[in-house]
């Protein structure tokens, strides 16, 4: 791409998804702590993690993030929300999940599925094609940093300025970097007007291409089950912390250093593997190294003198691991999109790969309660299993992606030449 300024796109896409990873940091991470702390039951956490169907059902509003306004605006605009959002529930100090409380987490999710469109649409379009890896490994790096730091760093904050100002906290800090995404030195993206020109257009749009690339069921069930064991264990490793004694603080130094430092290390090494051996052995190689972070955490819960080393090198273990999957799965999702529709192809990939998560990740509580930590971690690795069956499909789905992409570059170029 003529112009295309590798170091200036790349700061772009870390700003992008360090605001994007931090709501979820706060909805996986911190607000199950303060439930916690205030006396609400683990299965009621657990269930509470039912609401992140939000990003599981984006697509459905997707086109409307395409139709009105600036992908931009609609950025700034979530995260002024949840800014407000966590300022109210900063009032909330009672022992039990009030109906107002369930509301604001609820719209705090809708708010952040909302930017996660924006955001992804924002960068498929910025990102030349050959360019994902290296963008993903900045992209998961940023993410995960987020994830980690946003979630454990604001949990060393309790102890210092109690709960409510530690939710205040993280309002003000959406709300500096609603201010850093409306000041961003780039063009906004956006499909261009004809491709705007009804609302759910895009939505026939986008899937009509599909329809003829080659074992589409195949290749949709493997993006629904290729991250589900990772999903369904994500929303009982903080009860589990909690549970095995770590305080607010070591939860939070374990999240910000050894966390943050294995997952830079993975995101980076996931990027570069995908560089140089391709999209196909990065999702077969680095997907079955991310189902050992759950056989940790089983070994963690199993053997309880294994005491906080155990857990600390069970996080370590998740979150390198975590990030080598997440970059080849990502530069997947990125490549069988099309730049035009990249809001609604994108967001109804991801909201399909969610989705198993969001159900397995309700029921955990209830799981855990009745088998115990051990035997869940354990079970969540199996899950994954089945997608890499569905691998070869996914390849011949990429494939296809590609010679589209070829294709119609090689019908420009054709034209600009007889245009000449």
């Amino acid at each position: 791409m003529q112009g295309f300024d590798v170091r200036r796109t790349l700061a772009i896409v870390a700003l992008l998804y360090l605001v994007e990873g931090l709501p979820l940091a706060l909805f996986r991470d911190v607000l199950p702590v303060w439930l916690l702390r205030r006396g609400v039951s683990v299965e009621a956490v657990g269930a509470l993690s039912g609401l992140s169907v939000a990003w599981s059902l984006k697509f459905l509003w997707s086109p409307l993030v395409d139709r009105f306004g600036t992908h931009r605006r609609w950025i700034w605009l979530a995260l002024g929300a949840m800014g407000a959002l966590l300022a109210s529930l900063a009032a909330d100090t009672g022992p039990a999940l009030e109906r107002a409380t369930l509301i604001a987490i609820a719209a705090f999710c809708i708010a952040s599925a909302t930017q996660d469109i924006a955001i992804d649409a924002f960068t498929i379009a910025l990102v030349p094609r050959g360019h994902e890896g290296s963008a993903n490994a900045v992209r998961i790096t940023a993410y995960r940093v987020a994830l980690l730091a946003g979630g454990g760093g604001l949990l060393l904050l309790p102890a210092v300025i109690g709960w409510p100002g530690t939710l205040r906290v993280a309002a003000a800090s959406l709300l500096v970097l609603a201010a850093a995404v409306a000041w961003l030195p780039v063009a906004d993206t956006r499909p261009p007007r004809a491709a705007r020109s009804a609302t759910w257009l895009p939505f026939a749009d986008a899937l009509r291409p599909w329809s003829a690339r080659p074992r589409l069921a195949a290749a949709l069930g493997f993006v629904l089950l290729y991250r589900l064991g990772d999903q369904a264990m994500g929303p009982m490793v903080k009860p589990f912390w909690v549970v095995r004694g770590l305080t607010d603080e070591q939860i939070g130094l374990v999240s910000v250093s050894l966390g943050a430092l294995a997952t830079m290390a993975g995101g980076a090494a996931g990027g570069l593997y995908v560089e140089r051996r391709g999209i196909p052995s990065g999702l077969y190689g680095l997907g079955l190294a991310a189902l050992l972070s759950n056989l940790g955490y089983a070994a963690a819960a199993l053997w309880p003198g294994s005491g906080r080393s155990g857990v600390y090198a069970a996080s370590v273990m998740e979150s390198f691991c975590a990030g080598l999957a997440a970059a080849a799965f990502m530069a997947f999702l990125m490549r069988i999109c099309d730049r035009e529709h990249a809001a609604v192809q994108y967001a109804c990939l991801s909201a399909l790969y969610a989705l198993p998560g969001t159900v397995a990740g309700a029921l955990s509580g209830w799981a855990v309660a009745h088998v115990g930590f051990a035997a869940w971690f354990a079970g969540t690795a199996a899950l994954g299993l089945p997608a890499f069956l569905l691998l070869p499909a996914a390849r011949a789905w990429a494939d296809r992606a590609d010679d589209e992409v070829a294709a119609n570059d090689a019908r420009r170029a054709r034209d600009e030449g007889g245009a000449r």
